[in-house]
């Protein structure tokens, strides 16, 4: 194989996933510099929390994945991931970078199968309907306070720590399986490599012999 060969596509899958975790991700210096994290600078600036590891990566997809499902205000997210990836050993460009998947598109359908989903698990009377039309309508703050003071917050609450929780859990998983393929990719490479490096050099000896 020479140098100018095509790359695997899935080497190149791969580092289209790393390429879209650096453009979501603050990187240290953005994250330490904000208002809102400078005062715990000493926790997140620690170089293990900035590293790519097996365990660090599986931790900082589940724990942006929680974060950023169940507390949906941005800043607020990113400053939980932050000071929560201390404690996790979590990596934090990955966790920010997980909590981008909750945003002005896919907020409302999150909202809406939580109330759903809180009001079927346990027996609350949010009507999700209500949701829908208030979005259609344009519904003032004082309307969307009423609605959150009636059974709709205790069933949002509810349902998006059920859906954060298991959203956590399956990227977790999957974050550990996409490393495992990805670190076995990385090593037949390097045997392919060093096996065409060997067979050039024999290849060098024979016609030099």
């Amino acid at each position: 194989m020479s140098g100018g060969a095509p790359r695997d596509p899935k080497v190149r899958d791969k580092a289209a996933v790393m390429n879209w975790i650096r453009r979501n991700s603050p990187t240290r210096e953005e994250l330490l510099a904000s208002r809102f994290v400078r005062p715990f600078a000493h926790r997140v600036a620690h170089s293990h929390l900035w590293r790519f590891t097996r365990t660090s990566v599986p931790r900082g997809t589940a724990l942006g994945l929680f974060v950023g499902i169940f507390f949906l205000i941005p800043g607020v997210q990113i400053l939980g991931v932050a000071l929560l990836a201390l404690p996790f050993r979590a990596n934090i460009p990955i966790g920010a970078a997980m909590t981008f998947l909750s945003n002005p598109v896919t907020t409302p359908f999150i909202i809406a199968a939580s109330v759903w989903l809180g009001d079927r698990m346990f027996g609350l009377h949010a009507n999700v309907a209500t949701f829908s039309v208030m979005i259609e309508q344009g519904a003032t703050a004082g309307q969307w306070l009423r609605w959150l003071l009636s059974d709709a917050a205790p069933a949002l609450i509810a349902g998006l720590f059920v859906i954060s929780a298991v959203s956590a859990a399956v990227g977790y998983v999957l974050a550990t399986l996409v490393w495992d393929n990805w670190i076995r990719l990385r090593w037949r490479r390097k045997l392919a490599l060093a096996r065409d490096k060997r067979l050039e050099a024999s290849t060098s000896d024979t016609r030099a012999s």
